[in-house]
């Protein structure tokens, strides 16, 4: 009997629509490979709906995505929407509401992918990055005071449960016995780093330093502990980045350190991201923008939606075919396209995955 993968499909603004069709052209292909079948249903949340109606996400949609297997998002972001509101009334809704306590950032370097960093490659630019997702100065914590006075405050507070840190360092933990280099057969240890700024950020840091060891020591002896201050971690993201196996950090220092990570592996038309609950429904997408200058042009890289994909038939067990996307994505980066940039790739929007799909 075939298995039935519920998808819902979240084209979004932008060009994002035009990369999720590449990547579900990708994702049918490892379908019928693999002999499993995706129910899709799509939903029309962004920029046009909210300017249409007024309405960002609505009451329902919350209940109805809880109930399928996978979230697959094109981007998000409209020029005529101020920034912010749908970013936080859409992404920030689901993730919270959807409980994606863990945001995913693989930084892999592709081959035929060309990185700003002289003299590395595919060995040395690849490791993973796991952010906690829920808390932090994204929870919303703070306020303003006396606003436009001259003795206003803005207060944005830094929150972290004692919960929230130790869910989040045990999935990644996790993640590092089964993903790390040593599991790879490439490296000879299993190595997890904390990033963090435990001699300024007495408090917050202190606790997931703490929690750190004490997870590590008493039920993850196997895996090779390390720490990082989140300042340095960037200046060896760039100098020695083949030091990195699997690193984990909170939410505002994971947000600017997987943007530097994109770049270092050609950018925001490769990179993908998954926004994870691992009891419950995740989100998966490219981490670009909605590009609007580029709309309907056809020369918008499809490759980070497609990564994107493989990502989701990851999560929903579906790990060989998975593999076949990342292993036909490789192929067509280091045989195929020209550059990652936008018009400059050699190929239309459609070619690369209709190149990426035959592959597979």
């Amino acid at each position: 009997m075939t298995t039935t993968y519920k998808i819902a499909v979240l084209p979004g603004d932008g060009t994002g629509p035009e990369v999720v069709d590449e990547g579900l052209k990708v994702l049918q292909a490892a379908a019928a490979k693999h002999a499993f079948a995706l129910d899709l249903t799509h939903y029309d949340f962004g920029g046009d709906r909210y300017l249409a109606t007024g309405e960002i996400l609505p009451a329902s949609a919350i209940d109805e995505l809880k109930q399928v297997d996978a979230i697959y998002l094109g981007a998000v972001g409209h020029p005529d929407v101020a920034p912010g509101i749908l970013e936080k009334g859409l992404l920030l809704s689901l993730r919270f509401a959807l409980d994606q306590y863990i945001n995913l950032r693989p930084v892999r370097l592709y081959p035929g992918v060309d990185t700003p960093l002289k003299d590395k490659g595919p060995k040395e630019i690849d490791y993973a990055v796991v952010r906690e997702n829920s808390g932090d100065m994204y929870a919303g914590g703070g306020g303003i005071m006396m606003k436009d006075t001259p003795h206003e405050v803005a207060v944005q507070n830094m929150l972290y449960s004692r919960a929230q840190v130790d869910r989040c360092l045990r999935w990644a933990f996790d993640y590092t016995r089964q993903h790390g280099k040593k599991a790879r057969g490439i490296g000879e240890d299993n190595t997890l780093g904390l990033v963090g700024k435990t001699n300024v950020l007495t408090f917050v840091y202190d606790l997931w330093e703490r929690r750190f060891n004490e997870i590590g020591e008493e039920e993850y002896p196997d895996i090779k502990r390390e720490y990082y201050h989140v300042d340095a971690c960037c200046m060896w993201m760039v100098k020695s980045p083949e030091w990195f196996d699997v690193l984990v950090t909170g939410n505002m220092f994971g947000d600017i350190i997987t943007d530097l990570g994109a770049i270092t592996q050609g950018g925001m038309g490769v990179a993908a991201g998954g926004n994870i609950n691992p009891e419950g429904v995740s989100m998966f997408e490219p981490i670009g923008g909605s590009a609007p200058k580029y709309t309907g042009l056809g020369v918008i890289n499809p490759i980070a939606a497609i990564v994107a994909g493989a990502m989701l038939l990851d999560d929903i067990g579906e790990k060989q075919a998975a593999e076949d996307v990342e292993n036909a994505v490789a192929e067509v980066t280091g045989t195929k396209m020209k550059g990652m940039a936008s018009g400059k790739m050699g190929y239309s929007t459609s070619e690369v995955g209709d190149l990426v799909a035959e592959r597979v």
